[in-house]
């Protein structure tokens, strides 16, 4: 469930998107992300991920530390199963047009639209330095325009022991929740007429639900105050797998059909064809 720069097979993806109004930031939507992948590329591989907002910063990052569970912990308040230090290397907090930045196993390169991204690939180390076909950044540029897109570089050896990437953005459309789960591990553009397989959970928050709305989550008593603030106190969520396929596309709901429960109003959504 993502795109890939090279050949890869991901497997157990966590999504989530939650809509919170945090203190400082005002309303925002915090997007998490882990799966387990096992590159097939014969050199460094990435993740691409289009984020529905404007231009982000590393500072929109936000780092799991201990706490590199949260997203199973998550997927354990939905339905129950039978140490480490901040790694992000801080950059200016003011929007540029592309940034690149460590962050835990990844080099990251966050473009305001995907021009910038074939320079910014010479800056990124070698070993996590991936061959990008220019055809999967023309699909960007053209059904992702006003999106950031956040390019996740990994080193073969360090692909399946990667934390959970946590984020949190103002969202182009505060009421609309998605996660990015357009599909194609070989390097190409997606196929939008395809029909793939899922292996994942999809999951949701709002902190305007009342107290009786969804799992609550139980988080460990030492995780950071700074990172608790962006997360949920309860969940929803719902599972896709068992030879499941799904048309390919985003997954996405709104936010009156979040606060009713209604799970079945869970899209698959594509980008607008051009």
């Amino acid at each position: 469930m993502c795109i890939s720069t090279g050949e890869a097979v991901f497997s157990g993806t966590i999504a989530y998107c939650g809509r919170r109004h945090h203190p400082v930031h005002g309303l925002i939507h915090v997007l998490g992300y882990q799966n387990t992948a096992v590159n097939l590329a014969d050199g460094p591989n990435a993740m691409l991920l289009h984020l529905p907002a404007g231009q982000l910063t590393p500072r929109h990052f936000l780092s799991a530390g201990r706490t590199g569970d949260v997203l199973h912990r998550m997927v354990a308040a939905v339905e129950p199963a039978p140490a480490a230090v901040d790694d992000i290397a801080w950059m200016s907090a003011e929007p540029q047009p592309v940034q690149i930045f460590d962050h835990d196993v990844y080099t990251v390169i966050l473009a305001a639209g995907p021009t910038a991204v074939p320079a910014a690939l010479q800056r990124v180390p070698p070993h996590r330095r991936p061959t990008l076909d220019p055809d999967l950044l023309h699909f960007y540029a053209d059904r992702f325009p006003s999106h950031t897109i956040a390019v996740c570089c990994f080193d073969n050896a360090d692909a399946q022991r990667a934390k959970p990437l946590l984020l949190w953005y103002p969202p182009l459309d505060p009421d609309r929740l998605t996660v990015p789960a357009l599909d194609s591990h070989t390097g190409a553009a997606p196929d939008l007429d395809a029909s793939v397989p899922v292996d994942h959970w999809v999951l949701f928050s709002t902190d305007q639900a009342p107290s009786s709305w969804g799992a609550p989550v139980v988080y460990p008593g030492e995780m950071r105050h700074h990172l608790r603030a962006f997360l949920p106190a309860t969940i929803v969520g719902r599972h896709y797998g068992g030879g499941q396929t799904l048309p390919n596309g985003d997954f996405t709901i709104s936010h009156r059909d979040l606060l009713n429960g209604d799970l079945d109003r869970i899209e698959r959504l594509q980008p607008p064809r051009r």
